[in-house]
């Protein structure tokens, strides 16, 4: 024969055939958009580093979950950014929390929205570590105990999912124990269970208002060069009882991600995270790339690479450009 009877271009020819035998295909379903809550009323704040992301009040925070739900996004993500810090992170705990009053006000909006709270301490304390510090490190144990308490506050608010970002060892057990031992048993656990320690994290840091005071966080976040030790770290979690684990950052990691889902039946996270999205931002406003044409990219590149669920501060302009 003088060409090949195989032609795979014939599959490419038009738009109809290309997405009749897609298959990686995108969808708003499989979103999560998170969101930074303060305090105060009608607070709408830009972070300067994510442009079309803010620091918002509890009231404003319900006004764009409106709009997030109507874009057919299944849930948001809140972190919260409290009036007073301590060593302790000890406003994380309070039923009055920004947090808690985040949740609540969702839930008495009515919203057909998943409710997923971020469980950490690092917006929290003063030093801004994820955890108490005890002889100039963050200590493990303790730290728990009080995660394990703030996830509860969460659950007591209407949070259906609580994500632990902390990093600690054996603090998935702790909170499905004190979540089952108060009756929150249908309360789900969706955990970082890798978690890197990134130089992505910046922008997320001025957002959050969460830089560390002093060092890093290298001594309980994962180095960047191990991805075995993400296997152990969420076959762990999974021992523990989390329900879903996530693979943060994304693209950097995403063969971290493919081997995640490749070792595990539950469903798979990943974050698409602050510094990511920035650059992105900061090339598409310089006119270097089409931002719709690269974040759809990026987003079917993670979920191609193994992600069920995609957490993205894209979340909201993907939904609209990817809307029938």
């Amino acid at each position: 024969m003088s060409f090949p009877v195989h032609r795979p271009r014939r599959l490419r020819r038009t738009e109809a055939l290309r997405g009749l035998v897609r298959e990686t295909r995108l969808t708003a379903a499989g979103l999560i958009y998170p969101l930074f809550v303060c305090p105060g009323e009608n607070v709408r704040l830009e972070v300067s580093s994510m442009p079309g992301v803010f620091q918002q009040s509890v009231d404003r925070i319900v006004e764009e979950c409106c709009e997030v739900a109507a874009l057919g996004i299944p849930g948001v993500l809140l972190f919260g950014l409290p009036d007073a810090k301590d060593a302790r992170g000890s406003s994380s705990l309070l039923a009055e929390g920004v947090v808690q009053r985040a949740v609540e006000a969702i839930r008495k909006a009515k919203l057909p929205l998943l409710v997923i709270t971020d469980v950490c301490l690092c917006e929290y304390t003063d030093h801004g570590h994820c955890g108490v510090i005890e002889n100039g490190d963050v200590a493990n144990d303790p730290t728990v105990e009080i995660l394990a308490k703030q996830a509860l506050s969460h659950a007591r608010a209407g949070a259906d999912i609580v994500a632990p970002s902390d990093m600690m060892d054996g603090r998935v057990a702790a909170i499905r124990n004190i979540l089952d031992e108060h009756k929150f048993a249908d309360v789900s656990i969706l955990s970082y269970a890798a978690k890197y320690c990134s130089g992505f994290y910046g922008p997320f840091r001025e957002a959050a208002q969460s830089s560390p005071q002093f060092g890093d966080r290298r001594s309980y976040q994962m180095d960047p060069g191990n991805a075995r030790e993400a296997l152990k770290e969420v076959a762990l979690d999974l021992e523990e009882g989390a329900d879903m684990v996530m693979v943060k950052p994304a693209l950097p990691y995403l063969d971290v991600i493919r081997r995640v889902r490749d070792a595990c039946n539950v469903p798979v996270a990943a974050y698409n995270v602050s510094g990511e999205y920035a650059m992105v931002k900061a090339a598409a406003g310089n006119g270097w790339l089409d931002e719709k044409r690269v974040v759809l990219e990026i987003l079917t590149g993670i979920q191609r690479a193994g992600a069920d669920i995609i957490i993205s501060y894209h979340a909201k302009d993907a939904s609209r450009w990817l809307a029938p």
